[in-house]
């Protein structure tokens, strides 16, 4: 082939099918590529005995000439033994901004929650709105410290929650964005610098739960709740919060109960996916069966869940009002995890089976041997969860049905 120029690139024809390559007889390593319909300029030559092809691009974008010149410095960067490829895929992942890497995470763990998810989200949109188009290879470990401290005067729990949530956002991009050695782009992971100071916030875990002497004012002021013009769920957030007690749920899942994990005949309901993705599956006390079967009949026909709602969801899912009626009748402030806890709390004090109270509330056992040993059956924890349901019961004032 001889020197390439725009009048001989023009008179080339375009192939049927595959591609062509015509090199130029001035510089070698320097290629005209033509395909069925395009002609683009490439230069090549080999790093470590290994062919390296870099694309300059389209002919009537680059003259001959032009991309000639461009050649040359690509040429130059192969005979200094650096692959032009490398130098381009470091600098666009040196470049990649926090919210790319994050949409890259989002992407790569598809089975995260949907809690999780809008958790994640949330951190981004309050915490890091300032860092969303900033490279994360620029987030320096002094501005990790400074965004810790600034966070943690506000709530030291979110600040430490945000720094993991961004502890894993980089393990990913060190993972993911690498040169064609395999080294990382982004070599070491700033969060570090909390470890190495000692900076993360000493949160201690909550321990709050309805107390036994206050159970009685608490279930006397959910029962009131009833319907009326202004609050017409009361009634449903008045047997979602009773479920929560009675059963050790955690909030997402008492909202998101389809009738179709109640099983009323079996006397079960399960959690498929729950937290820990093993499935949960709970037999009914005798107060659980009646008040969902009472549910079914009322609502069973007209929606899908246990606990309908008009939002997107169509599903329950704010039950804030309703407990500060509670709390402001009863004197009994709470949480809804209050509520899974001191239903793990109750359990524990009645001298139920270790296991069987790690069963109820779904804990995994992993580091105990003897659990793997041990076949879980739902009717095993039946009569553990009637005995707990006649504890709160006893405790509400409200006669106990019977044994099971």
């Amino acid at each position: 082939m001889s020197k390439l120029t725009k009048s001989i690139i023009d008179a080339i024809p375009y192939p049927k099918t595959g591609q062509k390559f015509y090199r130029d007889s001035a510089i070698k390593g320097f290629a005209l590529r033509v395909g069925t319909g395009s002609k683009v300029y490439i230069a090549e030559s080999k790093v470590n005995n290994k062919t390296v092809r870099v694309t300059i691009g389209h002919h009537g974008v680059f003259t001959a000439e032009q991309a000639r010149h461009e050649a040359k410095n690509i040429l130059g960067m192969i005979a200094r033994g650096i692959n032009p490829n490398d130098a381009d895929k470091a600098r666009r992942a040196r470049g990649v901004t926090l919210a790319e890497v994050f949409q890259a995470y989002l992407k790569a763990r598809s089975s995260l929650k949907p809690r999780t998810i809008y958790d994640y989200k949330r951190l981004t949109g309050v915490y890091f709105a300032d860092w969303q188009n900033r490279p994360l290879a620029d987030i320096s470990k002094d501005m990790v410290e400074r965004k810790h401290r600034e966070i943690g005067a506000r709530s030291p729990a979110q600040a430490n929650y945000a720094m993991r949530f961004l502890r894993a956002i980089f393990n990913f991009a060190i993972g993911q964005y690498e040169d064609s050695s395999g080294n990382p782009i982004i070599a070491d992971n700033p969060i570090k610098r909390l470890s190495q100071t000692r900076s993360w916030y000493r949160v201690d875990r909550r321990h709050t739960v309805i107390k036994t002497h206050d159970l009685a004012a608490w279930f006397q002021a959910v029962n009131n709740l009833t319907n009326d013009p202004v609050g017409r769920n009361r009634e449903s957030i008045r047997d979602y919060l009773l479920l929560l007690i009675f059963t050790g749920l955690r909030r997402e899942e008492g909202f998101s109960l389809p009738w179709k994990q109640v099983d009323l005949k079996a006397k079960t309901l399960t959690i498929p996916d729950p937290k820990n993705r093993q499935p949960h599956v709970l037999p009914l006390s005798n107060f659980l069966y009646t008040m969902l079967a009472r549910r079914y009949q009322q609502i069973g026909k007209d929606s899908p869940f246990v606990f309908p709602g008009d939002g997107v969801k169509g599903y329950l899912n704010e039950a804030g009002k309703q407990m500060k009626h509670v709390t402001e009748e009863s004197g009994v402030a709470f949480t809804l995890h209050d509520l899974r806890r001191t239903f793990i709390t109750v359990a524990e004090s009645l001298d139920i089976s270790a296991y069987a109270v790690k069963r109820l509330a779904n804990h995994k056992m992993t580091n105990d041997v003897t659990a793997g040993y041990i076949i879980g059956d739902v009717e095993r924890l039946r009569i553990p969860m009637q005995r707990i349901t006649d504890y709160f019961l006893k405790c509400a004032g409200i006669a106990v049905a019977g044994n099971v």
